[in-house]
């Protein structure tokens, strides 16, 4: 089954807008935040992006049978967590990047403590958001553990961590993937389980919409991976060449280019064969795994 006929551009722009508005109309009810906290929290998220995570999380719970607007706060919760792991890897201290979203980075457009804030903030904020959703109490449980997960020590914080370590460290394969499947993959698998949670999905349904998130999730990375290989700073919207520069582990420095976008497509693929169960309910799904990876082509 295809995606031949869905419509992603205009599913990307009018879900992307509902995630939008979501996320303004929570940042401007912030109430006793310090005006400059609030106005660089703002700055940090509201500054452009794909929203690839809250899209991904409104997806799967459409897939499940989701469909009202109960989920843009848990949705909105991944792209707060994502803005925040964006200000601080930035930062001096961990990348050390200028340019974020074709912008100033938080820390340049205001100060580095500042920007240390506005991330502790935004982690806060998205365990609040959800806290306060419209879903039972096991099913907001359920969530904020899943989000500790994918954002955590065992997530994305850890796959930073040995990402940081791997510049000096082991260069093979296997230590590229556990890095690739924390770092980025754990964030963008919470995303969909995240919604497959929220609409009471099944623990089979859950489990197919589990992996066909790690695959996306790797399949991301390593898009990443090529473009920044490929492509020029305008087109990223950050530093070109960073990883290169950086001595950083990656699929096209042991793989090779075209070896790298084949892997990609086969991950696209193993993804997208996942959601067979879900018939035309998972088009959305379909069409985001061709999206992500197709960006490198």
């Amino acid at each position: 089954m295809t995606s031949v006929l869905f419509d992603l551009p205009t599913y990307l722009r009018t879900t992307g807008e509902r995630v939008d508005a979501a996320l303004e109309s929570g940042l401007s009810t912030l109430g006793s935040t310090p005006e400059r906290l609030r106005e660089a929290m703002a700055y940090a998220v509201m500054g452009g992006g794909k929203r690839v995570r809250p899209i991904l999380t409104i997806a799967a719970y459409e897939a499940v049978g989701g469909a009202d607007d109960a989920i843009l706060p848990v949705a909105c919760a991944l792209e707060l967590i994502h803005t925040y792991s964006l200000v601080h890897d930035d930062l001096p201290a961990m990348d050390d990047d200028d340019l974020r979203r074709g912008r100033a980075t938080c820390h340049k457009a205001y100060d580095e403590a500042t920007a240390v804030l506005v991330g502790d903030g935004l982690q806060a904020l998205a365990f609040s958001w959800i806290a306060g959703a419209d879903f039972s109490a096991e099913i907001r449980v359920r969530l904020m553990e899943q989000l500790a997960s994918g954002a955590g020590p065992w997530g994305m914080v850890g796959g930073q961590m040995a990402d940081m370590e791997a510049e000096s460290g082991p260069r093979d394969l296997d230590h590229l993937r556990f890095i690739h499947a924390h770092k980025t993959g754990a964030l963008l698998t919470s995303s969909v389980r995240m919604g497959a949670l929220a609409a009471g999905a099944t623990d089979a349904q859950l489990a197919a919409l589990t992996a066909y998130g790690e695959q996306v999730g790797l399949a991301f990375q390593v898009a990443d991976d090529i473009l920044d290989v490929t492509a020029d700073s305008a087109t990223l919207g950050k530093t070109a060449g960073k990883d290169l520069a950086q001595n950083k582990l990656t699929y096209p420095s042991l793989m090779g280019l075209d070896e790298a976008k084949s892997f990609a497509t086969t991950l696209e693929q193993e993804a997208i064969s996942q959601l067979e169960p879900f018939a035309e309910r998972a088009a959305p799904l379909r069409a985001l795994a061709t999206y992500i990876v197709e960006r490198s082509r």
